[in-house]
């Protein structure tokens, strides 16, 4: 049993990151600064005896004695890393810097929760870990995108200067319960639309086309990573390499929710990629991990648990949702 970490533990996968991990006897420490997240999602652990919350922006360095550090901390949706871009490529970049530096200090492991954002708009189709990518690095999803491949290469950088046992991932679209209304993410937009009776907003043609990963099934992932054997780096994708259009899924939200909304369009926003879609050949050679989950049924307990919340709980974190 170790001493964990989590960064960005109270958001959608950092807190359900935390209840596999405190259900399996981890002493683990949760810590965020509650920008896009919700100490709600982690409430029902707080009773735990091996479950502590700490409120803490990883901008700023902090001290703790720990075996892992899972690096989850920043902003993901284009909505809130937007919001204030000079944070979120300091959390990128400053997160980076302060996990690695106490991972060097404690000798633990450290992983990286990189993105799928690295590729930009990708040039090739799919996305294997082979490619660097085609990013806008003056555009405004660059705090975002060339924030996160700055912390790759910090990580990389730490390793080859100072020994530090670092894991990259790069997380494709995830999905599920816990997920927040207003995070301005595709899934969450839809499904708070549908059910809502609004219109569903579709930005460009809807035929630009996302993988959509089931949470359950990512959190499988991160934790084979840390697990995996310590020559083993990566940088690994983990995503869904099933490849819908935005429309299919705004299609499939309305079947499922039986809604009557009608669908909308609207410009497509700056250097938002046309098509997504991970190569995940490593994931399943080196990790043994594919999703197993499906779009319709990941949907559906999704759907179910925005069904059983009070949205009104839940504040947009930024007047850009």
């Amino acid at each position: 049993m170790g001493r964990v970490l989590i960064t960005g533990g109270a958001g959608f996968l950092g807190s359900h990151l935390c209840e596999r991990l405190v259900a399996a006897g981890h002493d683990i420490i949760c810590l965020d600064n509650f920008f896009t997240s919700q100490k709600s999602n982690v409430a029902h652990l707080l009773d735990k005896p091996n479950f502590e919350l700490i409120r803490h922006d990883i901008t700023q360095p902090v001290w703790l004695e720990v075996d892992e550090v899972y690096n989850l901390a920043c902003p993901a949706a284009p909505g809130h890393y937007q919001y204030n871009p000079i944070k979120t490529i300091k959390t990128s970049v400053m997160g980076a810097i302060n996990v690695l530096g106490m991972a060097k200090r404690c000798r633990a492991k450290v992983l990286q929760a990189s993105t799928s954002e690295v590729y930009g708009d990708p040039e090739i189709h799919p996305q294997t870990e082979s490619y660097r990518g085609s990013v806008n690095p003056i555009g405004p999803r660059a705090c975002y995108d060339e924030g996160k491949r700055a912390a790759e290469s910090l990580f990389m950088d730490y390793k080859r200067m100072n020994g530090v046992n670092i894991r990259i991932v790069r997380i494709f679209n995830t999905y599920g319960p816990h997920m927040h209304p207003y995070d301005g993410r595709v899934v969450s937009n839809f499904i708070r639309q549908a059910l809502s009776g609004e219109d569903i907003t579709i930005f460009g043609n809807g035929e630009q086309t996302r993988s959509f990963c089931y949470r359950d099934d990512l959190v499988e992932g991160l934790l084979r990573m840390m697990d995996a054997p310590d020559d083993f780096t990566g940088p690994v994708n983990l995503g869904n390499p099933d490849e819908f259009s935005i429309r299919q899924l705004a299609d499939l939200v309305l079947e499922i929710t039986g809604s009557a909304s009608s669908l909308v369009n609207k410009d497509l926003p700056i250097d938002d990629p046309i098509r997504r879609q991970p190569d995940i050949s490593l994931a399943k050679e080196a990790l043994s991990w594919s999703p197993a989950t499906c779009l319709r049924e990941g949907l559906q307990q999704t759907i179910d648990w925005f069904r059983t919340i009070d949205w009104s709980n839940y504040r947009p974190p930024t007047p850009n949702y």
